[in-house]
């Protein structure tokens, strides 16, 4: 439930961790909602040699793993918000995205064998460490646990295709926020309020925008009636038009 401060400001709760018990997952497991109707509970995935590792906490600015290490795991968000990106030989910096509490992390490594691109906490960030051969095992013996994997891919590759196309900031912006509350939404949280924990920069660099043209955007919308900013609080009063808004890029 989110609440206001008599100042105004925006309240939002934080993604709770949940351990679960000895027989169902966490709240927000990319896994479990596929692994209890399959008839898999956590005593089952032991007897299959299933590891899965609770790592963390990771302090905002820690790397959950680096661009070039072998690959062997991917790793499930249990709390906070997780930034992937690749660096350039020059130095130079590209967000390739951000994950939230429920969502998978290191799935473009499995081709190369390699992690293509650092994952970067953003604030206190828990995760949940899938082995990658024991995951893939598991994938050959529940038919639900692997088509989950490939929605998972698919996921990824649908939010990487939906920055080509030379698109105005306005709807770039307007997408930005939109998948984002459908993300949070799907994971019990508010669909209208909610924080945006990567900076303004991240977020340019993510849309391949300016970082003023992000504020200056961001400010005509909440100009518009579109949205309100307090700080890093975002709540969105328009979903209707700013679904019109974006439209081309979410068709």
């Amino acid at each position: 439930m989110t609440a206001s401060t008599p100042a105004g400001k925006i309240l939002l709760p934080s993604p709770i961790l949940d351990d679960g018990d000895a027989l169902h997952f966490c709240s927000t497991c990319a896994f479990g909602s596929v692994c209890l109707p399959a008839g898999v509970d956590k005593r089952a995935l032991q007897d299959l040699h299933m590891l899965v590792e609770h790592v963390g906490p990771y302090r905002a600015g820690d790397v959950v793993f680096h661009q070039g290490s072998p690959f062997s795991a991917i790793f499930a968000v249990r709390s906070g918000v997780v930034k992937t990106r690749r660096v350039e030989e020059t130095g130079r910096e590209q967000v390739l995205g951000f994950h939230l509490p429920g969502e998978v992390v290191g799935l473009n490594a499995i081709h190369p064998a390699r992690y293509p691109c650092d994952a970067v906490a953003l604030d206190t960030v828990y995760v949940c460490r899938f082995s990658f051969p024991a995951l893939a095992t598991l994938a050959g013996k529940i038919p639900d646990v692997q088509q989950r994997l490939f929605e998972l891919l698919s996921a990824d590759i649908g939010r990487v295709t939906q920055l080509v196309g030379d698109h105005p900031a306005d709807e770039r912006l307007a997408a930005f926020l939109l998948e984002l509350s459908e993300r949070f939404a799907a994971r019990g949280f508010s669909a209208s309020r909610f924080h945006l924990t990567m900076s303004r920069v991240d977020i340019a660099n993510y849309l391949r925008l300016a970082a003023e043209t992000v504020s200056r955007v961001l400010r005509r919308l909440q100009e518009q009636g579109l949205i309100r900013i307090d700080g890093r609080e975002v709540e969105l009063r328009d979903l209707a038009q700013l679904r019109e808004l974006a439209h081309t890029l979410r068709a």
